[in-house]
């Protein structure tokens, strides 16, 4: 039986369909004759017990400037929904965390994909403090002080927003930079949030591993190379996705971590491996199903369906 699938995403008319992973999901889902809905996490509402979004029914097809066709807005009663995608891009604020409070109240009649209290519970640069045997060395810290010890005793660090994405406000500061202090005023002055602080990685150079689990199983790798000068190795800020194999230390860390993004209802992860070391467990809206099966065929969005219809009974 077909399933009945809502879509919560930043608009979809916007996205870029070669690279998206979420129009990846829906062209699979369509393809195994599932029914789509879109809304954005705007439109969605709690009212006398119910869960609703003002939605419309969805199809999609890989043609660009004309890759969804959207029905009539309509009000839908989302606990007659069989699944609902979690998909909107960070920022992991305040409006976000809403969404996920929301759309925990349909459990357990719906699946709700990635698990919306995990999602709240694990974001990106937080959930790799559960494994730091895994991870460089690391610092949470709003103290200007703090910051500073950890500098002076690593030198090269990388210093970035604790909830920020896609390489927004990162910063490296290597033993002869000066700019510590007015980065902290800088973000102190619009955050009362702490920063994160790390050491910085040579290794980066040679690439940022991104690497795709599916119900806590890893199914590839991409590698996201920095542009020239760049530290940075995000592909919204210019990196440039390659080729690549898991090592023994990819599979290592992700059998670490497997089961518990397994036992929290994590269905499609992205963790960001560099080196030796994991740096970033990406639950919220991970990327680069596109890639991976365009660099060696492996349909990530096959497997991540054939997981949800498993977990929906059919």
């Amino acid at each position: 039986m077909p399933l009945k699938i809502a879509f919560q995403m930043d608009p979809i008319t916007a996205v870029n369909i070669d690279a998206d992973s979420t129009f990846r999901l829906a062209e699979e889902a369509q393809a195994r004759g599932h029914e789509m809905y879109f809304y954005t996490p705007d439109s969605l509402t709690w009212r006398d017990g119910r869960v609703q979004a003002r939605a419309q029914r969805m199809q999609v097809q890989r043609v660009q400037g004309d890759h969804v066709r959207l029905g009539p807005q309509e009000v839908v009663d989302l606990a007659h929904m069989d699944v609902v995608w979690l998909r909107q891009d960070p920022p992991f604020d305040m409006g976000y965390i809403t969404t996920t409070h929301i759309l925990e109240q349909l459990s357990p009649g719906v699946l709700v994909a990635n698990d919306p209290f995990w999602v709240r519970n694990s974001p990106e640069k937080l959930l790799v403090l559960e494994f730091p045997d895994l991870i460089p060395p690391t610092m949470i810290a709003r103290d200007l002080a703090d910051l500073r010890d950890f500098k002076a005793e690593h030198g090269d660090i990388i210093l970035k927003p604790l909830y920020g994405n896609g390489g927004a406000g990162v910063f490296r500061l290597d033993p002869n930079d000066r700019n510590l202090t007015s980065l902290h005023e800088l973000f102190a002055s619009f955050s009362r949030e702490p920063l994160i602080a790390q050491k910085f990685i040579p290794d980066v150079a040679n690439g940022d591993k991104r690497i795709i689990l599916v119900d806590g199983e890893p199914v590839g790798a991409i590698n996201r190379v920095p542009a020239v000068g760049e530290t940075r190795s995000n592909m919204h800020v210019g990196g440039r996705p390659e080729k690549t194999a898991m090592t023994d230390r990819d599979l290592e860390i992700c059998a670490a971590i497997g089961p518990t993004l397994r036992e929290r209802g994590q269905i499609f992860v992205g963790i960001d491996v560099i080196g030796d070391y994991l740096t970033e467990i990406n639950v919220t809206s991970p990327t680069g199903i596109q890639e991976l099966e365009r660099f060696d065929g492996t349909n990530s969005a096959a497997r991540i369906w054939d997981v949800i219809e498993t977990k929906r009974g059919l």
